[in-house]
């Protein structure tokens, strides 16, 4: 067994090595994929995207009781600790107004590119009771997400799901005049072409099998709008950025995932240039991954409390 996963958030339920006996016991077909490797360690192989899908059923049933969790081949399949550190963080941040973390519909979240995996809102429901709103611009993924939603009754009057008609805009079409939510979250497409995503995904994939492939076995698969977009994740947050002005009233605090460190003082400058109020970068780091989320807000510190009355 390794040792405790210490880079993860403190409340992280993924803390622990993976207990794959009880893994098993909630997804049976997850036993065909579990091995002991060189170094005793019991493990799957994250290079097979099958292995992967299974360990996510299993952990989203076992520690979330979700039920009938399933994705298309098509679509990313997204590791659910550090889904659920994003979580985590926000729920420090919205501590922060009030010293004690929020729970219950006293929080709305809206999470942009929902994807057909819907993790972000089924992580947050079940770990804070926070009601959810998830978005896409992909018909597909959204169909999934409902399925998934269908399947567990106790959700389907807490998390919603909309349609983002129109790839060009981020919150327009989404936030209506009457809606106030107190956090945005948003993993955003990082490649900015699709040539770019499939040799990031080659290098992953080597890195994962130690093999020689240059055919990618897409283990971290993924629909177009969900690794790439013209300009990558710097053109996707400034849009996100510019964007955010118009509905600076209605969200509490916009954040956003930055994968690349170098594009974190351009888009600081820019939120100085729309006046934001407050602007915070909060580390996260996960296995040899470091990621960040960047979080800004409009609203003055006395108003804060009053978002969640």
């Amino acid at each position: 067994m390794s040792a405790e996963k210490s880079s993860l958030h403190t409340r992280n339920l993924h803390r622990d090595p993976y207990d794959f006996d009880q893994l098993i016991s909630c997804v049976p077909e997850l036993k065909h994929y579990v091995f002991v490797n060189a170094y005793q360690t019991t493990t799957i192989n994250f290079s097979i995207p099958k292995a992967v899908k299974l360990l996510n059923k299993a952990l989203l049933l076992h520690f979330y009781n979700i039920k009938g969790w399933d994705i298309p081949d098509t679509n990313l399949c997204p590791p659910i600790p550090g889904r659920a550190d994003y979580v985590h963080y926000i729920a420090d941040l919205l501590a922060e107004q009030l010293d004690t973390i929020p729970t219950g519909n006293s929080v709305k979240g809206l999470d942009i590119g929902t994807g057909a995996n819907l993790v972000y809102p089924l992580i947050s429901y079940r770990s804070y009771g926070w009601t959810m709103l998830g978005t896409d611009i992909n018909q597909d993924s959204l169909k999934n997400a409902q399925n998934i939603l269908d399947q567990n009754e106790d959700l389907s009057t807490v998390i919603q799901l909309k349609s983002q008609p129109d790839a060009d805009h981020i919150f327009t079409n989404i936030i209506s005049p009457d809606d106030r939510f107190t956090f945005t979250m948003c993993n955003p497409p990082f490649h900015d072409s699709e040539e770019s995503a499939m040799k990031g995904n080659i290098r992953k994939t080597k890195n994962l099998s130690k093999s020689k492939k240059t055919k990618p076995l897409l283990n971290f698969s993924g629909q177009q709008s969900e690794l790439w977009c013209e300009g990558g994740e710097l053109a996707f947050i400034t849009k996100m950025i510019n964007e955010s002005v118009q509905y600076s009233s209605q969200v509490l605090w916009f954040t956003c995932l930055v994968s690349k460190n170098d594009n974190l003082n351009k888009l600081t400058n820019l939120l100085k240039k729309v006046k934001a109020l407050e602007v915070k970068t909060i580390d996260m780091a996960q296995g040899q991954k470091v990621s960040r989320i960047l979080a800004w807000t409009f609203i003055p510190k006395k108003d804060r409390k009053t978002w969640f009355i």
